[in-house]
């Protein structure tokens, strides 16, 4: 295993920017989260280039190397490049100019990120257990259930000095003492106090007194407070007597404080949530399953699908139950599984296919990146299908309020986790798994006619006494030969153009919407840079999309960046959505002087959205261009 990762985990380690860049690191189940000092130093196009990285995410504060399935191996070899330097809880470099709430996104992903694995375990040995009760191997009376069930149950139980460790490493304090004051909140002591029912107090100051098993909320709080007490206490008292003070102060202190003020506070935020979840289960659970089913994806893509955690967790210590994050997920996951298999079908190209059904199937286990980064969202079109099919299924699943027992992965191994004493939660969940197996199977076979050229076929000349089985698979082996077409795109504006991957939003810099070319204008007006119809003009009037029903070329014109916050202002409307244009047309105008005092740059990107209909696309101009200069050249 080491022979094998130690390449990549060394050249990861160098392209980040070395051990000195990294401020701290962790892994997920299928990607490197690293703390950098500063993310510009890391070189993200080389390490995306590298065998076995399957994308790049910057995200919520964090540099995040997705890897798959095999991440925790080249995690423990990144341990032999990469050692995090010890320091207290002073945030440093890029860490300092995160968000508020990119901070607590960092906090809550770095927390439980690391917890996943064990949960999910904790979860399967629930969902076995479950298995074993259907079909009459055990009964509920039985030794075996109680101690397999309480196997399971020790995750949750001792949750909060999981938490604690976690919590600690990342705000960098003591992982042992939070793990201690994590203690003391499961103290069997504690527990007596409670049930004496008795008036408590420490040094004449009350205390309420809860039950602070499988709670997350309380020792958060106690974490945080620690990550405060312990710096002050590491600065107050020399180094020859740190060893005995600095623990003596800042467990006494700190569990004194969680006891009576913070613990307590996370069980009333505790409480508030599980009104919520109740409210949610009896208000609003279909459509927390559908938006989750549909656009879980998205939450993978941008790194924040860990953020949900907390509410998942807190659901299932507090309800017993679970259907915030769950069936969304699952159906979510074996939609991408399903949706890369068929492209595995239909596509010509051999590693292609072998990529598609490999990922494919990882999918449907619940590990979606190799599947989202490999195949789908390159391609686009089944990521597309994929969402429509979560949706389906969600709606059905949500209509039905399906929830999980237990949490663990989110692929077709997680379905005995619907097993209880309501057969029709699990019925229901298989259900909702087909209609979205049918629903994503069908859309990316559709989609495929149009977005996967290699599939074209001609009838071959003197064929005609050739049986049909043979002329299939005559014709199956056989591409179209097309004469290419170039065409080109003609500027929407007069301006200076530059390269696309130098715009100032990853959105249009990666290409995720698609390639083009960009320009800073130098006079505000946009113009028709071909017949065609407008397909999409937002109501802030910032971009327009185009269609030329001549070519296909889908192009959408963005007037400068985050400017979808100015609401309009500065921007006028020329024609409306569903208009026919012709090339010279005047589109928009809009005031740059205005754009720029109010704080947005002006660039503006010029994206072709369907690029990959097209086999080349070209950036044709660089420098000054006019309104109908030749822009982009295309072939098809």
């Amino acid at each position: 295993m080491g022979k094998q990762y130690e390449q990549l985990a060394r050249d990861i380690v160098e392209k980040i920017g070395g051990n000195e860049n990294i401020s701290s690191y962790t892994h997920c189940m299928t990607r490197l989260r690293f703390a950098l000092v500063d993310n510009k130093i890391a070189d993200r196009e080389s390490i995306t280039q590298l065998d076995g990285v399957v994308n790049v995410i910057e995200s919520g504060g964090q540099f995040q190397i997705v890897i798959g399935t095999h991440v925790e191996e080249v995690y423990e070899e990144i341990k032999k490049f990469a050692t995090p330097p010890e320091n207290d809880n002073a945030l440093t470099g890029s860490e300092q100019k995160q968000s508020t709430f990119n901070k607590i996104l960092d906090f809550i992903s770095g927390t439980f990120g690391p917890l996943i694995p064990a949960i999910a375990g904790a979860g399967m040995i629930r969902a076995v257990l479950a298995l074993l009760l259907v079909f009459g191997w055990i009964s509920r009376e039985s030794q075996t259930y109680y101690i397999v069930n309480f196997i399971a149950d020790a995750v949750f139980y001792f949750l909060p000095i999981l938490l604690a460790y976690s919590a600690a490493n990342k705000l960098r304090c003591n992982p042992v003492f939070a793990m201690v004051l994590a203690g003391i909140l499961l103290h069997p002591n504690l527990q007596e106090l409670q049930t004496a029912g008795e008036d408590v107090s420490v040094f004449g100051i009350p205390m309420a007194i809860s039950t602070y098993s499988a709670t997350v909320v309380p020792i958060l709080l106690i974490v945080f407070a620690q990550s405060y007490i312990e710096p002050l206490f590491r600065r107050i008292f020399p180094d020859a007597v740190k060893v005995i003070f600095v623990p003596l102060f800042t467990i006494l202190i700190t569990g004194i404080i969680g006891l009576i003020v913070l613990a307590p506070l996370g069980s009333i935020v505790g409480n508030f949530l599980a009104i919520g979840f109740d409210f949610l289960g009896a208000q609003g659970s279909w459509l927390v399953i559908f938006i989750i089913a549909t656009f879980w994806p998205i939450l993978v893509m941008f790194g924040i699908h860990y953020s949900l955690s907390p509410l998942s967790i807190g659901q299932i210590t507090t309800l017993g139950y679970e259907n915030i994050i769950g069936p969304g997920a699952m159906l979510a996951n074996v939609a991408q599984g399903i949706a890369a298999l068929v492209v595995a079908a239909r596509v010509k190209s051999k590693a292609t296919k072998q990529i598609a059904t490999s990922s494919g199937i990882t999918g449907l286990m619940g590990i979606t990146e190799p599947a989202l980064y490999g195949v789908n969202l390159p391609k686009k079109y089944p990521l597309i299908a994929a969402m429509i099919g979560g949706a389906a299924g969600g709606i059905y699943a949500g209509v039905t309020n399906v929830y999980r027992y237990a949490v663990g992965h989110s692929g077709l191994p997680a379905i005995p986790l619907y097993i209880g004493e309501n057969m029709w939660n699990v019925i229901n969940i298989c259900i909702a798994i087909v209609i979205t197996i049918i629903v994503t199977a069908v859309v990316t076979y559709l989609l495929s006619f149009k977005y996967e050229k290699d599939l074209k076929t001609k009838k071959l000349k003197g064929s005609e006494d050739i049986d049909q089985n043979q002329e299939e698979d005559m014709i199956q082996e056989t591409l179209v030969e097309e004469k290419p077409r170039k065409f080109f795109i003609r500027s929407p504006l007069t301006g200076k153009a530059f390269p696309l991957n130098e715009v100032a939003d990853k959105a249009f810099s990666t290409e995720m919407l698609g390639k083009g070319i960009a320009i800073e204008p130098e006079e505000g007006k946009v113009i028709a840079p071909f017949d065609g119809k407008v397909t999409a003009f937002f109501p802030t009037k910032h971009a327009i999309g185009l269609l030329s029903e001549e070519t296909g070329l889908e192009v959408l014109v963005h007037v400068g960046i985050d400017t979808v916050n100015l609401r309009g202002e500065h921007f006028e409307a020329h024609v409306e959505q569903d208009d026919k244009v012709v090339a010279g047309q005047t589109l928009l105008t809009f005031n740059i002087e205005k754009i720029k005092e109010a704080g947005y740059q002006t660039q503006t990107p010029i994206v072709i959205t369907n690029s990959n209909v097209f086999s080349s696309i070209t950036p044709d101009a660089s420098g000054n261009v006019s309104y109908n200069d030749s822009l982009v050249v295309i072939e098809k």
